[in-house]
């Protein structure tokens, strides 16, 4: 099948295999777009409720990062593992494992009475996210070779992400504050049972290529502790200063495990992260312009629940409504609009104005002051990060697993998300650690604690706009799409089409 102009996924990516009920594929659509659903739920559903953890465990601020720093650690840490894993022993057994464990997990985190209790749950959470999620894109494009219905398939898959992430946002705020934060976590327990009861009964397996060579466990245990210990390193700064003997020597150790970790999969047979995967150049400089636009959203979901709470004095409830109108702005874009966009303008073309909207409206939120009017100041920036948000995921996703072989398919869609949960946990423990040391500074000279806190916070919102403006000029100057061929209009005009039908028929 030839690459059309649109530079998505009409590639040969899916692997052959004998032909499914069309509506056993969709059904096994939903299946796995629920697990995504719970994982993407309880990352944001998490945001709106910090400050009430903090308050009720006694959080510092740069500890309180611990909180989505131990899930998204583990998460990005163990992604490229499972994704192996899916190819090597199958990917149904990989999803239904992840799943089945991220759900135990959640009901440790909602029984939490400690910080250790809290952090351990989440640290395993992670595991189990990294687990389910690792495998989706790949079981979506091995499911859906026909480029119309992996089109649909995939915007499919972006809207309930991102659904996820907007109802957590409110489900957070309704639960903090009617019943607890604890709740947060036990949302997730039906949810899981149902995925896996249901993952069980309609996902096929596919055939692994077996563990002969064995399971690259020493790589996945070098890359999480680089991980961890780089994130300690950068949240210990607020406290040991950036230039001290302490954050250089955690930060050298990172460095060092980081290196051990490239040089250990040079050597091995079967690597967890075999470094001939990063000689696809779509897969490779995709991923890093994903993972400038991660830390601005991340940023902004941390810092800005801090600031509704901490500073306006929202309740939780109100927070979830504040970031309301921008999730709905993601889920309209997510649930179609993209899609026909990248059908007729192409990926890149859809991809550079979302950058742009991305960088903009972080540098409004830069703006913000103790009493900014929310109307007028707040949600300007919030709507155009979210239109950013909605105008990029599918493109990138897309041009990401453009070139990646079919056996790699777990691999490649390792990356894609290890690109951006490991952007995610430094990218957050640098600005929120940016954000502590400014307070900290201002609050030296005398000025007020609310002044001191939007101080800080304006500053990381700057810098996550420099970020994702690095991501605009790399998606100009870097990002490239495989030529036009006889039959781009012919795949624009089934995608359109494809897009516009339900997901069952």
């Amino acid at each position: 099948m030839s690459q059309g102009t649109t530079g998505a996924v009409e590639g040969e990516v899916g692997e052959p295999g004998p032909a499914r009920s069309s509506r056993r594929r969709w059904w096994a659509l939903v299946v796995v777009c629920l697990g995504m659903f719970m994982v993407t739920l309880d990352s944001s559903i998490v945001n709106v409720a910090l400050p009430k953890i903090q308050h009720d465990l006694h959080f510092t601020q740069s500890g309180l990062t611990w909180v989505v720093d131990a899930f998204l650690i583990t998460f990005g840490s163990f992604l490229l593992l499972a994704g192996r894993l899916g190819d090597l022993i199958g990917r149904k057994k990989v999803f239904l494992g992840g799943v089945a464990l991220f759900t135990a997990s959640s009901a440790v985190c909602g029984a939490a009475s400690s910080q250790g209790m809290l952090i351990a749950g989440r640290f395993t959470q992670g595991l189990g996210g990294a687990f389910s999620a690792s495998v989706i894109i790949a079981i979506i494009f091995t499911e859906f070779p026909d480029p119309a219905e992996r089109r649909t398939a995939m915007s499919a898959y972006v809207f309930v992400a991102v659904g996820g992430g907007a109802v957590g946002l409110l489900a957070g705020g309704i639960l903090t504050q009617l019943l607890n934060w604890h709740w947060i976590f036990f949302v997730n327990l039906p949810i899981g049972v149902a995925t896996f009861i249901f993952g069980r009964a309609l996902i096929d397996e596919n055939v692994g290529l077996g563990v002969r060579n064995g399971v690259d466990v020493a790589g996945s245990v070098l890359v999480t502790a680089a991980l961890m210990v780089g994130v300690y390193a950068i949240i210990e700064a607020t406290q040991y200063g950036w230039l001290s003997a302490h954050t250089f020597g955690f930060g050298g150790v990172a460095v060092v495990l980081a290196v051990a970790f490239l040089i250990l999969q040079d050597k091995l047979k079967n690597p967890i992260m075999p470094l001939r995967i990063l000689t696809i150049g779509t897969l490779v400089r995709s991923s890093v312009v994903r993972s400038l636009l991660t830390v601005g959203t991340f940023t902004t979901l941390f810092l800005a629940s801090l600031y509704f709470e901490d500073v306006r004095g929202y309740t939780p409830l109100r927070t979830g409504l504040a970031f309301l109108p921008a999730s709905v702005v993601i889920g309209v874009m997510s649930a179609g609009v993209t899609s026909r966009l990248i059908a007729r303008f192409g990926n890149r073309r859809v991809l550079v104005p979302g950058t742009v909207c991305f960088a903009v409206g972080l540098f409004l939120m830069a703006r913000i002051e103790v009493d900014s009017n929310y109307v007028t100041v707040v949600l300007p920036g919030l709507v155009l990060i979210a239109m950013g948000v909605g105008l990029a995921q599918v493109p990138l996703l897309a041009m990401a697993m453009s070139e990646v072989p079919p056996a790699d398919a777990g691999l490649g869609s390792g990356v894609v998300n290890v690109s951006m949960q490991v952007s995610s946990a430094l990218g957050l423990a640098v600005l929120s650690t940016v954000a502590t040391s400014r307070t900290r500074s201002l609050e030296a000279v005398g000025t007020p604690l609310k002044h001191a806190l939007v101080g800080g916070y304006r500053l990381s919102f700057f810098l996550g706009g420099a970020c994702c403006s690095l991501g605009v000029l790399l998606s100009v100057v870097w990002l490239r799409e495989r030529g036009t061929d006889p039959d781009a209009e012919a795949v624009r005009a089934a995608t359109i089409e494809g897009a516009s039908e339900p997901l069952a028929t």
